[in-house]
């Protein structure tokens, strides 16, 4: 009998749980609000806004202001400093930091401990729930399962208290069980410098019966082509033959899934997306033919949802999980149990059915290049032109910028294409300010970055006069409001403009 066989009837009752997804969506969404906000109820924050038990969501709503990072900063960095009951009861000792914001280089994102039990430790759970019920072969449990982290660092010297990658987070408080069959070791799983980290990862992992991948996949292939090379061998299945499971998120697979199906050749390989951030964990790919993702609507988190086409407006419509429409894209809005309320989270999806609530993330907000985990935004990109082009002279007239997606040999980049008013004297000079400006600006950006590991220094072209015009006008766009779009995490529109150079 196998180790998994015998864990197996512990995830069982869960599985019942989710089945209420299919039928119960709004009395468990309404459960989970009335369960926040009786947290709430004698924080300040609950106080102002006149919470108490039995609020309906109407009142909720109409009491609860839509808020941005940039309005509750002022908050959360009282809770760093040690205020208790500011947002959410009691003291919050860990802080997730993530990039994104405009005024600043980080975020840092409250995760208290309600949120790291009922919300991200749950979405783990779940991931295991629902692969052991699509394959009742597994063997999951019986090797180990490699999991990425990053570091984490004293948040203003505070006893106890931490800010640092959420992964990092997640894995300092992690149960103790759960050490026994997951490698690398909890020392090198919180190395700060990646490149020995990665080494000494593949080390440990190599020589252990490695089952299931957890991870980003821009790091994880990075840890994985070093296995390859310690090992001598050719396809990884032939490191680890009972490897059966990639439960994958942070950015898009698509740019990566060629890549692990020719480093992975096992017809058993499955791969399971997953919607974990640094504000909650959201969804979980259940069905392995389907692509899109379940909510998942019993956790500590409250959702709601703002239509795209008025997201823009001064007092747009907001509506809860029970007003969506299928087909239409949508504003993440979240209220969680780490303190965040009415929260514009940045991600845009769109429901591909109902009961159960399944959806696909279809971008941000706002334009951005998140291939590798950069979280690269318009603001980030303006602010390190204006500094090129302030050291340099030169005056940027248009420019659009896209991935180059990693290679055989694990290398990727950025791309601009930069028309110039006024060109710089050294065109190479102008890209590295630009690039080192970027690190400077965006913390995501600076670490992937780092030793030319995961990106390597932007790549800068320059545009031949007016190849912009000609592309608006190509695409019927020429006048009127219509602009180049500046950051895409895909590289449709630069090769579009790229052909006409």
């Amino acid at each position: 009998m196998s180790i998994t066989s015998i864990i197996r009837p512990i995830f069982k009752p869960r599985c019942h749980e989710l089945d209420l997804y299919q039928a119960e969506a709004e009395t468990l969404q309404r459960n989970v609000l009335t369960r926040l906000l009786g947290k709430a109820v004698h924080t300040e924050w609950g106080t102002a806004h006149g919470y108490r038990k039995g609020l309906s969501y109407e009142d909720f709503a109409r009491q609860t202001p839509l808020s941005t990072y940039e309005e509750l900063k002022g908050f959360i960095d009282r809770m760093r400093h040690g205020e208790a009951d500011v947002l959410w009861p009691g003291r919050v000792k860990w802080y997730a930091k993530s990039s994104g914001t405009t005024n600043d280089k980080s975020k840092f994102i409250p995760v208290s401990k309600d949120g790291l039990h009922d919300t991200h430790y749950a979405g783990g759970t779940d991931a295991v729930v629902w692969y052991l019920r699509n394959n009742p072969k597994s063997r999951l449990f019986d090797g180990k399962a490699l999991i990425l982290g990053g570091s984490h660092a004293p948040n203003y010297n505070l006893p106890g208290s931490l800010v640092g990658d959420l992964s990092a987070i997640l894995i300092e408080n992690i149960n103790p069980l759960v050490n026994l069959v997951r490698v690398p070791k909890k020392a090198t799983a919180l190395l700060s410098d990646f490149e020995i980290k990665r080494d000494r990862i593949a080390r440990e992992a190599m020589k252990q019966n490695v089952t299931n991948l957890s991870g980003v996949p821009s790091w994880m292939l990075s840890v994985l082509n070093r296995v390859m090379e310690l090992s001598g061998k050719q396809y990884l299945n032939e490191v680890w033959p009972n490897l059966e499971v990639f439960f994958h998120g942070g950015v898009a697979f698509t740019p990566y899934r060629q890549q692990y199906h020719r480093l992975i050749t096992s017809p058993g390989m499955h791969y399971m997306e997953t919607y974990n951030a640094s504000e909650g964990f959201f969804g979980l790919q259940d069905d392995p033919a389907d692509p899109a993702m379940s909510l998942m609507i019993d956790y500590g988190v409250f959702y709601e949802f703002i239509p795209m086409d008025e997201f823009d407006k001064p007092n747009p419509t907001v509506v809860p999980l029970w007003g969506v429409e299928t087909g239409r894209n949508y504003a993440m809005v979240i209220s969680t149990s780490s303190g965040l309320w009415r929260y514009i989270l940045g991600d845009m999806i769109r429901f591909t059915q109902k009961n159960p609530y399944k959806f696909v993330i279809t971008g941000r907000t706002k334009s951005f290049i998140n291939a590798f985990g950069e979280e690269l935004i318009v603001d980030n990109a303006e602010k390190g032109l204006a500094e090129a082009c302030r050291q340099t002279g030169a005056e940027v007239l248009e420019y659009t910028a896209a991935p180059v997606f990693m290679d055989a040999n694990g290398k990727c980049r950025h791309q601009w294409v930069v028309e110039f008013s006024r060109e710089p004297n050294d065109v190479a000079a102008f890209a590295r300010i630009l690039d080192e400006s970027l690190q400077t600006i965006n913390s995501d950006y600076e670490a992937k970055r780092y030793k030319d590991i995961t990106l390597q220094q932007l790549e800068l072209i320059k545009a031949r006069p007016g190849v912009f015009n000609d592309w608006l006008k190509q695409k019927g766009k020429l006048g009127g409001q219509h602009k180049v779009p500046r950051l895409c995490n895909n590289r449709d529109i630069i090769e579009q403009v790229l052909a006409l150079q």
